[in-house]
Formats: structure tokens, sequence, C-alpha cells
């Protein structure tokens, strides 16, 4: 899969558009999701400086000592917010398969605000847990807070694409999304100076657990994987100007499988295509209400079919996919 025959989708276009020309661009959509789950949105409107703001903060934050990063830790395993360091996840128990822990080390932030009359104590205690900040470097959770507003806002608008793609009002998905549980995650993938054990990847083989991700990888950077339906693992490029977008595991539930949520997995490049090299990105997992309840869409239903799965609150679920992957016990 190369730049060229990866899609790439005009958001610009698609809001500018009359109906009947959102309908179509809605088609192509829902083309897509149907194959691959993966697709990049141009013209999408978010600040350059706000993006260039989170890469250099973030990028120095991982650049600090360890110890340094190591007081912004979460406080116990389980814990979904703060610094992450080597060896504490392995994305690919979340499928049931046992690997070695991923080659990485993470920054994890959460919603910036508590909903009016939120009481739910297990929703308190994770989705609206408090995020761990650092103390360093200056101005990293302003630039945090920053994209992680533009991400908000940019999930909202891909969601009214979504239900156009599903037939939908392209309003169908806001009361469902109004307060939304996601998480930021920054990631860093060292340089690799030693050979990884058998089967250990930069991030193990998953699918994500919400209703989409918006990826922005290191421009130029390689390793990231998709399944296509030629049963193939097959490179994802990064697009300049462009997030890439995939879908998860309750946007497939939402639509019976018609949409897919793609396995995807962080390889190791042969040293030669830079594969020991350094590598960072941006993921922010976008996650329905707490409260709502995810279930099949009568409009992805033929007629005399049942839906594959029962219906699932957002927030449990979530919380119990996340657990799943940390590897580390308790003291």
């Amino acid at each position: 899969m190369s730049d060229q025959n990866f899609p790439i989708f005009d958001l610009g276009a698609f809001e500018a558009a009359d109906e009947g020309e959102k309908r179509r661009l809605g088609a192509e959509v829902d083309e897509i999701c149907r194959s691959t789950g993966f697709l990049a949105i141009a013209n999408h409107g978010v600040d350059e400086a706000v993006i260039q703001a989170v890469w250099a903060k973030t990028h120095a934050f991982f650049d600090r000592p360890a110890d340094v990063k190591q007081r912004a830790k979460a406080p116990y395993p389980g814990y979904p917010y703060g610094y992450l360091g080597p060896g504490t996840e392995a994305l690919s128990k979340s499928r049931n398969i046992d690997t070695p822990p991923d080659l990485k080390e993470s920054f994890n932030g959460g919603p910036l605000a508590v909903p009016a009359g939120m009481t739910d104590p297990e929703a308190l205690g994770f989705c609206y847990a408090a995020t761990i900040w650092p103390d360093g470097p200056e101005g990293f959770a302003d630039a945090w807070k920053a994209y992680y507003r533009s991400m908000e806002d940019l999930t909202a608008r891909i969601m009214r694409v979504f239900a156009t793609a599903l037939g939908l009002d392209e309003h169908f998905f806001d009361s469902y999304v109004d307060a939304p549980i996601s998480a930021l995650r920054a990631l860093n993938y060292p340089e690799q100076r030693v050979a990884p054990q058998p089967g250990q990847l930069r991030a193990g083989a998953h699918t994500d657990y919400g209703s989409l991700t918006i990826l922005l990888p290191q421009p130029g950077s390689k390793g990231l994987e998709i399944i296509t339906p030629d049963g193939q693992w097959t490179p994802v490029p990064p697009v300049p100007g462009a997030f890439i977008i995939n879908i998860g595991d309750l946007m497939a539930l939402w639509t019976n499988d018609r949409w897919v949520s793609t396995v995807h997995r962080v390889v190791n490049p042969p040293p030669e295509e830079g594969g020991m090299q350094r590598r960072q990105s941006l993921a922010f997992f976008h996650q329905p209400n707490w409260f709502a309840e995810i279930a099949c869409l009568p409009s992805c239903l033929s007629p005399g079919e049942e839906p594959k799965y029962a219906p699932v609150l957002s927030g449990p679920y979530l919380m119990g996919k996340f657990k799943s992957t940390v590897t580390a016990k308790p003291n």
C-alpha cells in the first residue's frame, strides 16, 4: 500500500457540499470502511500550530531521563493516565495472544472535564481519573489540552461523515458522543540497540476499542501495518498533512460488522529501512459517552438477520479491554 492508493478523504469538501454530494462522498467512506477500515483525513482544519506544539512538547518529554519521566507515572497498574514506561503493556493480550511486552513507552491523558451529574464510581475512578501531568517541559499541559480539544472537535465532525455514510441523519451520533470518554496517547518507540525477543513488536497486533482512532504518525516513519482483505499484513504510509483514521470495535458492533475494526500492529522494520530508529506518534482514541448503549443499527440489518453482538455500554466495555493489556503486577 502506497501513498498513491491509500484512500484519502477531503473533510472540508464534505462539509461544504450539498446534501446530494454529501451522500455520494458518504458512500465512498462506506466502501472504505467495509474493506479496510483505514483512511486518511485531509483538509481537516486543525491548526498546524497546535499540532507542532504538541509534537515539540511530547518529544521533549520523552527525551527526559527515565527517572524524571517516572515522576509522572501511573500510580498503580491499571490506572489509565500518566506515563507508562517500557515493559508495561502488551496489546496482543487484548486478543488473548501472549507475547513479550511491547517496545514502547507512552504518556496518556483523558477527558479534560467531568460532565455535570456524573456519579458512577467506575467512570469517576477510570475514564475520569486525573491525568498525572509531568513537571516539564514547560507548557506541556497547555499544548496537550489544545490538541485534545482539537481532536474532540475533529472526531465529532468525522462521526457526522460516518452517519451520512451509513444512510443516517448527519447528526444521528451527536447524542452518543456529546460527553465522550476519549483518551489521547503520545507514543514513543525508542531506538532499538538490541534485537527484540521472539514475537516482540513495537505494538502487538490489536484492534482499537472505541468508535474511531485518529493517528498522527511521525512524518516518514514506517512500521504501522494492517491486515487487508487478502489476509496479508500491509504497511500503512504516513500521508503528509493528513490524519490516519481507523474504525474501532464499537463501530463494528454498531454496524454488525458491516464496517471493519481492522487488526493492526507496529512492527520492527529491518535496520536498513530505519527499523532501529526512534519513532513517535499521537493517537486519539474516540470513545462514546460512558453510558452510551452501543447496539446494532437497524439500517445495518438485512431482513430476517439478527445482530451478531449483544448491546454493550461504552465505558465498561472500554475498561475491561484496557485492563486486559496491562502486564505489570501490583507490588
